[in-house]
Parts: structure tokens; C-alpha cells; sequence
């Protein structure tokens, strides 16, 4: 059985609200009085530093304005303690460098590092823009083109709530959080076309308490994907595709490593994904696990691998050739309906040495196309609940 844990979608969106209306602010400051040019051609990374600066030392709660307009911006580390809480409010565009260079030399474009109380409001037109497309096609012809850059990362922070912000034309992921607790992201648009490579949405890692809610996420990678050390979680109300679907992994990649635990998945639409919902690990020996994992009332619209447990995950033909450490065990497929565009719509790989356990299969209804799908098992041992189409192979 999966294990009840004390984590609720409703009260998660509630703590959410309730961090965005007790935002109300006692000072201000508009990135435009400390010099920023909202031309599109200006660097105004040193004004941005500077009005961050005066709102994060701010006795009292403060909000930070970016103003419309288009605002270029450079690398740079929002950086606290804050003595008071801070809202940066987006209602313009920040856009990266016009030399892709500037940002693929750097891992973050936007990092938000050791703050507590921090909310990130986009209302209905904040937009951040890394204009990724010439690291991409620099990617495709040369291979390596610098690291790239993820445009906006977490870490370390407490408390923090993001809204409404669109996140275009990432380098590579668009958002990353490391951790962090207590994060909820909500009313988000995270956009890149299907061919840019490692364009994931959301990455997290080593973070409790996360909410990711009524977001829209199209990407060339993972919509959403769970590292180690991430637990206690909800992901409710997503459109994703294209991408690679949700994925929790890759798990496995060191012998030491932090499990992943408390999932929910609920209320997703996968259109044209490579993967609707995959748990992956490398076949190599890791005390690692992932447990207590609930993925429930999906759609999958001409997926090719709706549903996969893959614990010999081997990217580029470079695989260890070992069986897997990584324990997966009390995981549940619940009301998951639409069309597959392989025959295998269910594929449960497990590792021989681990094999997965309590591996749950309810009111399930895949199809390929016209045609009857199969499932397909190896070392895994669970149970089927309700009408389930194809037929379960524990």
C-alpha cells in the first residue's frame, strides 16, 4: 500500500495565496531610478544590482519594480540575507545579452541565492527572454558551445512563491531549485521549441515542501523533472509537451545519494511528450530510492512511453552494464487514459538485484491508436486495481 503522508494540494495552494496577500508593501523601488533603460539595448545589469541592493536591505517589506519595457541583463546573483521580505515585480521583459556568449559562459542567468520571504510576481506579462536560439543552433552544428546557462535558479531559499512569470528561449533549464523549502510555483509559462536540447522546465534537488501548480510548460527536455534529495511535493494542473514528460531521475548516480520520496503527480495533460511519467535510474550499485509515489488522473495525448519505470537508463550508449541499487517501491498509476504511439504503452524495467515492489496499476486506459496495447514487466511485483487497458504483466 502507498503510505498516507501529510501533504495536501489544497493546503499547499492556500500557504501560496496567502504569501502573495500578505505581500502588501511598505516601500518601493523601480529598477528605472537606479538607471535601468527599458530600450532593449541598454545593459542594465548594475541598475538591477543596485535597486536590489536598497529593497534587500529594507527594514521594511519592499517590492523591486521592473517596469514595461525590455531590459537587458547579464549573469548576475540576487543575493541575500534581506533584513524584510521582497517581491520583485515583473510587469516588462528581462531579456539576456545579444552575444549568447555572455550567458553560455555561465551556469545561471538569474540566480536568487540564501533568501527567506522572497515572491517573484509576473501578474500577466512579466517575462524573462535568455534568447537562446544561437546557443541552440551553435549546439547542433559544433557540438559544444560553452555549459550554457539555466535562466533562473534557486538556492538555498525559504519561503518563496513565484507567479504568473513566463520563462522564454532558455539556454538550458529554464528554472532550477536546490535546496530550497517551502516553494510555491504557480500560474507558470515555460517555453522553447522541441529541438532545443536540455531545455528542461523545472529541475529540483535536495528541496522539501514543493508545489508546482496550473502551468503551462513546453520545452525540448523534461517538463518537470525530480533529483535526488527532493520530497514531500505536489505537481497538480500541468499542460506539458512537447518535452520529455515528468521524470523523477535520473536516480543512481553516485553509490551515496539521497532518495526521492512523497510525490504527488496529479491532473497532467501530455500532449506529443517523448515520456509521460518515467521513474529512471542508472544500472549501477547506489543506496539511493524513490518511494511513496502517487502519479493519478492523467491524459496522455499520442505519447510514446506514457508509463515507464527504466532502471537501466543509458543516454548516449554510455552505460554502466551493472544492475541498478536504487529501491523503488510503493508506487501508484491511477486513472491514466489516452493513446500511446508505441505498442508498449506500459514498459516497467526494474533492476534484478532491487527488483520494484508495490507497484500499484488503477483504471488505466492506453491505447495504440486503433490498436490494443501491451504491457511490458521485468522484475517488478505489484498488484492491479479496476478496469486496466493493457493488461497488467505482474
Amino acid at each position: 500500500m502507498v503510505k498516507v503522508f501529510p501533504l495536501n494540494i489544497n493546503n499547499l495552494i492556500v500557504i501560496s495565496l496567502l504569501l502573495l496577500v500578505c505581500a502588501k508593501t511598505s516601500v518601493a523601488y523601480s529598477v528605472v531610478a537606479f538607471g535601468a533603460r527599458p530600450d532593449g539595448r541598454t545593459d542594465s545589469t548594475q541598475a538591477f544590482h543596485k535597486a536590489w541592493a536598497w529593497a534587500c536591505g529594507s527594514v521594511k517589506p519592499a517590492t523591486l519594480d521592473v517596469p514595461q519595457g525590455r531590459f537587458v541583463v547579464q549573469p548576475m546573483s540576487f543575493t541575500g540575507p534581506c533584513k524584510n521580505r521582497v517581491t520583485l515585480r515583473i510587469k516588462g521583459t528581462i531579456i539576456g545579452p545579444s552575444d549568447y556568449r555572455v550567458l553560455a559562459r555561465s551556469n545561471v542567468w538569474l540566480q536568487f541565492y540564501n533568501i527567506n520571504g522572497l515572491i517573484i510576481d509576473g501578474g500577466t506579462t512579466g517575462t524573462i527572454d535568455a534568447r537562446g536560439q544561437p546557443f541552440w543552433s551553435c549546439r547542433r552544428h559544433y557540438g559544444y558551445c560553452y555549459n550554457g546557462a539555466q535562466s533562473i535558479s534557486f538556492v538555498s531559499c525559504n519561503g518563496v512563491v513565484v507567479r504568473g512569470l513566463k520563462s522564454m528561449n532558455s539556454q538550458k533549464s529554464h528554472m532550477s531549485i536546490k535546496n530550497c523549502n517551502n516553494v510555491a510555483l504557480n500560474y507558470l509559462t515555460l517555453r522553447a521549441p522541441s529541438g532545443s536540447p536540455n531545455t528542461d522546465g523545472i529541475n529540483i534537488q535536495h528541496s522539501n515542501r514543493i508545489l508546482i501548480y496550473g502551468s503551462v510548460i513546453k520545452t525540448g527536455d523534461d517538463c518537470i523533472a525530480l533529483g535526488p534529495g527532493t520530497k514531500n511535493m505536489v505537481i497538480n494542473k500541468i499542460a506539458c509537451g512537447p518535452g520529455h514528460g515528468i521524470s523523477i531521475g535520473s536516480m543512481g548516480n553516485s553509490l551515496r545519494e539521497d532518495g526521492v520520496h512523497n510525490i504527488v503527480v496529479a491532473n497532467v495533460v501530455f500532449t506529443g511528450t517523448i515520456y509521460g511519467v518515467r521513474i529512471k535510474s542508472w544500472a549501477r550499485p547506489s543506496n539511493s530510492f524513490v518511494r511513496n509515489i502517487i502519479f493519478r488522473n492523467l491524459v496522455m495525448r499520442n505519447v510514446y512511453y506514457p508509463i515507464i519505470i527504466d532502471q537501466k537508463y543509458c543516454p548516449n550508449n554510455q552505460c554502466p552494464h551493472q544492475n541498478s541499487g536504487v529501491k523503488v517501491s510503493n508506487v501508484s498509476f491511477i486513472n491514466i487514459k489516452g493513446t500511446s504511439r508505441r505498442k508498449e504503452a506500459i514498459t516497467l524495467t526494474c533492476s534484478p538485484s532491487n527488483p520494484c515492489k508495490g507497484i500499484k496499476l488503477q483504471d488505466i486506459n492506453l491505447t495504440f491508436g486503433s490498436k490494443p496495447a501491451v504491457s511490458t514487466c521485468s522484475y517488478a511485483r505489484g498488484i492491479s486495481r479496476g478496469k486496466v487497458i493493457p493488461p497488467s504483466c505482474f
